[in-house]
């Protein structure tokens, strides 16, 4: 997966508590085997609503999501993340989040961008005022804007800032030890128990 250190582009505001993954991305969709094509049910029975957040003009160019707390509750299924990235959304911001979610977010490359709740009411106002302004989530910085005006700390751990800066999944962080690992395996015939021939 690639790295990301600054994710710069529309944003959408969801101002919703607790949403689980379930809305996310209905079971139904689960069915699929590859990670590719749950976009179209992302929200799938919230977007039935004409005035729901993603059927607004324009809302296919969204890259992050401004979202209430408890953000990907519910079941444990990684295809929440993957329908959100398959949206197009590089980066979620909300006050609080699932805390499998956020582990399934920081191996597949979504910036799980945490903020108080008085950051995400300020970040909030100035979407709703201003919904074209540009959002800006800088993992390197650990802040997001919300246009030139309105700019606001989030956590996010060491080893996940980590992580996504160098786009290392578990995979990636697996193959930095490649070196030892085909040491090991070529060491291993010599200690492997053999069985005797006649």
């Amino acid at each position: 997966m690639s790295g990301v250190s600054r994710i710069a582009g529309r944003g959408i505001a969801l101002q919703r508590s607790d949403v689980d993954t379930d809305q996310i991305i209905p079971a139904a969709w689960l069915k699929k085997v590859e990670r590719t094509g749950f976009g179209a049910g992302l929200f799938e029975a919230w977007r039935k609503d004409p005035d729901f957040a993603l059927n607004e003009p324009g809302a296919e160019q969204a890259r992050v999501l401004l979202a209430g707390p408890n953000f990907g509750c519910g079941s444990s299924r990684e295809h929440a993340v993957w329908a959100l990235q398959d949206f197009g959304f590089q980066a979620v911001v909300a006050p609080s989040f699932a805390d499998i979610f956020r582990g399934n977010a920081i191996s597949s490359g979504l910036v799980p961008a945490k903020v108080s709740e008085e950051s995400a009411a300020r970040l909030f106002a100035a979407l709703t005022t201003d919904p074209d302004s540009e959002v800006v989530v800088d993992v390197a910085a650990r802040t997001v804007s919300v246009g030139p005006d309105v700019t606001e700390p989030f956590q996010l751990a060491d080893y996940a800032r980590w992580r996504l800066l160098e786009g290392l999944d578990d995979i990636g962080l697996t193959l930095r030890h490649e070196d030892e690992i085909a040491a090991y395996e070529a060491a291993r015939p010599s200690w492997l128990p053999a069985t005797a021939t006649s």
